[in-house]
């Protein structure tokens, strides 16, 4: 695994738990600039910090799609980047 093949986002620890318990499947980032240029196809893997800490956890990445997401999981009401995640490493 390279570096330039994973996307690093940290979370709030509610979302971290919720992912970690695997209650959540998929995470979000809005359609901005700055989105843009880190969600790229070569991104294979995701790994989330808890806050900005060196707790961490890497899935790989099933699918990133632009859609609505669900608001019980954090996703706003319009259209976002939509990070399906795949298996734990």
């Amino acid at each position: 695994m390279k570096n330039n093949e994973i996307l690093f986002l940290p979370l709030k620890a509610k979302w971290y738990d919720m992912i970690d318990s695997g209650v959540k499947l998929e995470e979000y980032r809005e359609d901005k600039p700055y989105w843009q240029k880190r969600i790229t196809e070569d991104k294979k893997y995701v790994r989330f910090s808890y806050g900005y800490t060196e707790k961490t956890m890497t899935f790989k990445i099933k699918n990133i799609r632009k859609g609505i997401g669900n608001p019980e999981w954090g996703a706003p009401d319009y259209p976002v980047y939509i990070i399906k995640l795949g298996d734990r490493i």
